[in-house]
């Protein structure tokens, strides 16, 4: 028990777990919406998006979160605007705007004296620096991403699996999806300062991709990504705790390692099912075959 419970007897490392839950709860509501559209590229190049601002934020002695916001809003109305231009692919728009932030940012980063342990603290987070207000901004951020999704919810739902109908039942898709990456946009935010902008998608796309199989409706994705989410923030603090090693990056790969463990159970359930099924199925022709049979050997 003290193994598990002297970590957490740290102020700091409890701040890094409350921190953790909280933004595990953000990363859930926008992370599930990710999955089900299959937008983890998009997700993966506005994380990488925010280098730029935060770089500037630090350079100036800002705050960084306020530098993170304003470079997610230049990449959502980026990826809004190029969305739309004739013969452009979306993916090649996500892709130009990835690369071209993401440089920036280094470029930026690279004019400070400090070089390499600032582009570290961007890249990989530092989740047991949180502060109080941190965690009051990451409260605050929650409570928006939960407004923001309840009364969204509808016209996600139907983005989500049928645009054209969405927009049949008067939804307006495209204002849907620019305020989904509004969401998608706090979440990373709000993650940067736990895992960074490198590991932000571990916390973001494994939980509800590990729950998926298991759950058939969006708001059980979402509550269940967000217990796997602080689970992995638990566990993930603990371990680099005793194992000395960088606790945003052991907060991600838990949660990548949670979700492979989950497809791994998910699919010796589908083979027992499917082996059951065959089971049942042989029964009545065995019994039937049998019955035909035994006349005939008397």
């Amino acid at each position: 028990m003290e193994w598990l419970t002297v970590p957490f007897e740290v102020t700091f490392v409890q701040r890094a777990l409350w921190a953790g839950i909280l933004v595990s709860a953000i990363c859930a509501l926008a992370g599930t919406w990710v999955v089900l559209r299959g937008m983890a590229f998009l997700g993966d190049a506005m994380s990488h998006g925010l280098l730029p601002g935060v770089a500037v934020a630090a350079l100036l002695g800002g705050n960084l979160l306020v530098g993170a916001v304003v470079s997610a809003v230049v990449m959502t109305a980026g990826v809004t605007a190029l969305g739309r231009t004739p013969g452009l692919s979306q993916d090649t728009a996500i892709g130009l705007l990835f690369v071209g932030m993401l440089s920036l940012g280094v470029i930026i980063v690279s004019r400070s004296q400090s070089f390499a342990v600032d582009l570290t603290g961007f890249l990989f987070g530092d989740v047991l620096a949180v502060r109080e207000s941190d965690l009051a901004l990451l409260g605050a951020a929650l409570l928006l991403a939960l407004v923001v999704s309840v009364l969204g919810h509808r016209a996600f739902l139907a983005l989500a699996f049928d645009a054209r109908k969405a927009r049949t039942l008067g939804l307006r898709p495209r204002l849907a999806h620019a305020v989904l990456l509004g969401l998608l946009a706090l979440a990373i935010v709000a993650s940067f300062h736990i895992v960074g902008t490198l590991l932000v998608l571990g916390l973001l796309i494994a939980p509800p991709a590990a729950v998926l199989p298991w759950v058939r409706s969006v708001r059980g994705v979402m509550f269940l990504a967000a217990v796997v989410g602080a689970t992995a923030t638990f566990g993930g603090l603990l371990l680099s705790w005793h194992l000395s090693t960088a606790a945003g990056a052991t907060v991600s790969a838990l949660a990548v390692s949670l979700f492979f463990l989950s497809r791994l159970a998910s699919g010796l359930r589908h083979r027992r099912r499917a082996h059951l099924a065959d089971a049942f199925a042989l029964g009545p022709a065995i019994t039937a075959h049998a019955s035909t049979t035994r006349p005939n050997e008397s």
